[in-house]
């Protein structure tokens, strides 16, 4: 197959393709300008979905001239795609297979910095399965699958979501076929470690480009509205959402892999299949670094397995994430040990995580997770400064406002000494109300904590002259203004 695959391609491209080029646009300038009209004619009948057209230029130009012009590449699967659902010859249709799957092979060669090797053979896997998938022997679809594994590995965090979503995909089906649930787990792993970075990477820039954005509003002052006129406004603007969009997009493909992977990534599955490659990898620090975000995003964290890997990791290489999760592990210690230790180990991991945050929803969860260590030591001005920074962080984190206001309304006995007892629930309600309106699905939380404050009585108002609706300063630690009720 693969023989017939490569004589078809020389009869497509003749043999210019397997040569570097030794010029531009041609040999002599008889040359160089065919190939310059030929590029012409190409983007006028590929614009124009005039794509028979396009596709006789798009065949000179990669036979002539291949490194004349890098969009004749990107362009390749949009018109060969067209042209093969076309095609009602079986003949022909295979041959444009056969040239779809071949211009992902050769373009790395014409230009590199453009189509990287991991880009190019995840994609010639993609079309591959596209095309040649169905009713393919296991061997087949086996081979696609190294293909994958090896585009993933060269890419990463740069892996695009539709390499992932077939991947995915193929893990599957060899899965239920050898009945070996290794390829499912891996495939996952891969995922948790690699789509999370993606994520984290994508919202660094977002924010960056949030800050300028914000930056040139402010220098227009009064007149930031014409920002969407001005020339760097326009640009950042389209940059702030292409760069939400491809979180968005990162975020739906990781959704959907964990939504496929629950019947097979159960935590006993998870750690039968680690805890073999913890003892035989534990100086792989990328390994253990999928082991830990796997069984972290499936809720393992009372697993043996996770822990061990989780200290291996934080030990060789701390990070953000390890940092977390070594936080989340001593603050579940503490509420079933009680030792004070495994408490003040939380709340020093925590900060820890709060210090390597590069975003603002790593820096809002990490802030979270300090305030309820916080608020379990019973440190309450502590726990509100790091509610309030995970709110300075994420403004609409409802439920860092139902803390405060948890805090606020067990307050009673050590704001006994107030003039007003139970002035504080006061203050409770407001933050239960504000979490409400900044976060719909805090609303249930928030009605049922509420009903149950307990307001100062009517007695003790009427003998301070004070009324509902009137202003009132709570005293004590809390010092925040709120109104009578």
């Amino acid at each position: 197959m693969k023989k017939l695959i490569v004589a078809m391609m020389l009869l497509v491209f003749g043999g210019s393709l397997f040569a570097q080029c030794p010029y531009k646009y041609g040999a002599t300038p008889e040359d160089s300008l065919k190939s310059l009209e030929q590029i012409t004619a190409f983007n006028m009948a590929y614009k124009a979905k005039n794509y028979h057209d396009a596709y006789e230029s798009w065949r000179y130009i990669v036979n002539n001239s291949p490194c004349a012009w890098d969009g004749i590449f990107t362009n390749s699967q949009n018109l060969l795609q067209s042209l093969i659902k076309e095609e009602k010859d079986s003949v022909r249709r295979e041959r444009l297979i056969d040239t779809l799957i071949y211009s992902y092979e050769v373009r790395n060669n014409y230009f590199p910095e453009k189509f990287s090797k991991g880009y190019c053979l995840g994609f010639k896997a993609y079309n591959t399965l596209m095309y040649r998938g169905k009713n393919a022997p296991i061997e087949q679809w086996e081979q696609i699958h190294d293909w994958f594994v090896q585009s993933v590995e060269m890419e990463k965090q740069n892996t695009q979501p539709a390499i992932w979503d077939k991947y995915f995909t193929v893990a599957q089906v060899i899965t239920k076929a050898k009945k070996d649930t290794t390829y499912v787990i891996d495939a996952y792993g891969r995922a948790t470690d690699y789509l999370d970075m993606s994520i984290n990477n994508a919202l660094v820039q977002y924010e960056k480009q949030t800050e300028k954005l914000d930056a040139l509003k402010a220098e227009l002052g009064a007149d930031s509205s014409s920002i969407y006129n001005h020339p760097q406004g326009k640009v950042l603007i389209a940059d702030t959402a292409r760069q939400m969009k491809l979180v968005l997009n990162y975020r739906r493909t990781l959704a959907k892999i964990e939504k496929e992977v629950t019947p097979y990534a159960t935590c006993e599955m998870l750690e039968e299949v680690y805890s073999k490659k913890l003892a035989a990898s534990k100086e792989d620090l990328s390994a253990i670094n999928k082991m830990v975000m796997t069984m972290s995003k499936g809720g393992c964290l009372g697993s043996p397995v996770f822990k061990e890997a989780l200290e291996v990791l934080h030990k060789a290489n701390p990070n953000r994430n390890s940092a977390y999760w070594m936080g989340n592990l001593s603050l579940k210690s503490y509420v079933t040990t009680k030792e004070s230790s495994e408490l003040d180990a939380a709340i020093t991991y925590l900060q820890e995580a709060v210090r390597l945050s590069e975003t603002n929803e790593q820096r809002a969860d990490a802030n979270y997770m300090l305030a309820l260590a916080y608020q379990t030591k019973s440190a309450y001005s502590e726990a509100r400064n790091a509610a309030l920074a995970a709110l300075k962080a994420q403004p609409n984190m409802g439920k860092a406002y139902l803390l405060i206001g948890d805090l606020y309304a067990t307050s009673g006995g050590r704001c006994s000494g107030e003039d007003l007892p139970l002035a504080c629930a006061w203050a409770a309600a407001d933050k239960y109300a504000k979490a409400a309106a900044v976060d719909p699905s805090c609303s249930d939380d928030a009605a049922v904590k509420r009903g149950k404050l307990r307001f100062p009585p009517k007695e003790e108002l009427f003998k301070r002259g004070l009324k509902a609706g009137d202003p009132y300063r709570v005293g004590c630690w809390i010092q925040e203004s709120t109104t009578v009720r």
